[in-house]
C-alpha cells in the first residue's frame, strides 16, 4: 500500500550531516503518523525509549497493537527504506515492544509489526509505503 502524503513537496535545504539526517527522520515519522491516523489508527506512543532502544510509533486499530518502524529516505542512494529493517533490528524491536507492554501494563493482545517506508525525494511529493505485518 502506498500513498502520497501532504500534497506538495516542501522545499528543504540539501545540507548533509547528522542534523539533516535527524530532521529527515523526524519528518518521515510525522508523515507516517499522519498516514496512520488518516486511516483510522490511534497513535498511542511516538519515539518511546528505553535503555535497549526506541520504538518509532505504537498505534492501535482498536483490535490489534501495531508497532511501526519508520524508515525515511531522500532518494535511492542508500536503497529501499524497508531494506534497513534487518533481522537484528526486528529482534530488537520485539524486545523493546515487550518492555513497552510491561511499562504500560498491557496484558496479552494481538500485535502486528509494520514498516512504513517514507520517500522524501527532493522535488516530489513525499510518499508512504505501508507494509503491514512486515515481520
Amino acid at each position: 500500500m502506498s500513498a502520497t502524503v501532504g500534497g506538495t513537496s516542501s522545499h528543504r535545504p540539501r545540507s548533509r550531516g547528522r542534523g539533516a539526517h535527524l530532521a529527515l527522520g523526524r519528518r518521515g515519522e510525522e508523515l507516517a503518523a499522519r498516514y496512520l491516523t488518516d486511516r483510522g489508527l490511534v497513535v498511542l506512543s511516538r519515539n518511546w525509549r528505553c535503555r535497549e532502544g526506541e520504538l518509532d510509533i505504537i498505534a492501535t486499530d482498536r483490535t490489534t497493537l501495531v508497532v511501526c518502524e519508520v524508515k525515511t529516505r531522500s532518494g535511492p542512494r542508500f536503497g529501499e527504506p524497508a531494506e534497513a529493517v534487518t533481522e537484528d533490528k526486528q529482534a530488537r524491536i520485539r524486545r523493546i515492544t515487550s518492555r513497552w507492554l510491561s511499562e504500560f501494563g498491557v496484558g496479552w493482545c494481538p500485535i502486528r509489526f509494520d514498516v512504513l517506508a517514507v520517500d522524501c525525494s527532493p522535488g516530489r511529493a513525499p510518499t508512504v509505503r505501508h507494509i503491514p505485518g512486515a515481520f
